[in-house]
């Protein structure tokens, strides 16, 4: 398992080409966290993920956040990384992307828990443009870029959940998406099946949900793609 590195109190923190694994407050296991450790090195602990860091006999790098949901023993145990950011007007996923910029984010702690947390977690994904996967155990999701290609099994689970209005493209689809008008109060793309090579090419801001056991593949063709642009902040 990969060792963090140990530092201080910071006031920031450098990019890396290297990946990172943010843990947040959610449930998660340690074979989704060592899951996510294996494909980005680095750990950053978010908030009260300190406490599943803790609990998992792991020691990240920091633990940024509000820290309004810390317990006490984490609190001691990492005191001396501790990135305090105090302000109200971002979550501390939010925080936790622009603090520490990676080439790679992988996060885990932050599906199935509370539904609120999760689905800002997808609006922040989308406005900051960040190359980042929520992992869970039964689901990895990433924000598309605008054009995809995915060497995944026949048969595996393929869905798609829009952001915003989006219109695409699709081959290797049981269902394709050609001429259809996606938004969420209009048309959305679950339980889509795999029957072949796919190749996704989206106008719009499209959230791509697919087995956990898909991370590999994803993460290879992630790699290879260039990524959607931020969204500025209003």
């Amino acid at each position: 398992m990969p060792d963090s590195k140990r530092i201080g109190l910071i006031d920031d923190i450098p990019p890396t080409l290297e990946g990172q694994t943010l843990v947040g407050g959610a449930p998660v296991t340690i074979r989704t966290l060592e899951e996510a450790l294996r494909h980005a090195p680095r750990l950053i602990a978010v908030d009260g993920g300190a406490d599943a860091a803790l609990a998992a006999g792991m020691v990240p790098e920091t633990v940024i956040g509000d820290l309004d949901s810390i317990s006490d023993a984490a609190r001691s145990a990492f005191a001396d990384r501790l990135h305090h950011i105090a302000e109200q007007n971002s979550t501390d996923f939010a925080k936790a992307l622009r603090i520490s910029p990676a080439a790679l984010t992988i996060a885990v702690g932050f599906i199935g828990a509370r539904v609120d947390h999760f689905l800002s977690c997808l609006t922040e994904m989308v406005r900051s443009g960040e190359n980042c996967v929520l992992l869970g155990e039964e689901d990895c999701i990433c924000i598309a870029p605008p054009s995809l290609d995915l060497a995944l099994k026949a048969g595996t689970r393929l869905s798609l959940w829009p952001m915003g209005p989006v219109r695409g493209t699709s081959e290797g689809l049981l269902w394709p998406i050609d001429g259809l008008e996606f938004g969420p109060t209009m048309r959305t793309g679950t339980s889509n099946e795999v029957i072949g090579h796919v190749r996704l090419r989206l106008d719009g801001p499209m959230a791509l949900i697919l087995p956990a056991d898909a991370l590999p593949t994803l993460l290879k063709s992630l790699d290879a793609t260039p990524r959607r642009a931020a969204i500025s902040r209003l």
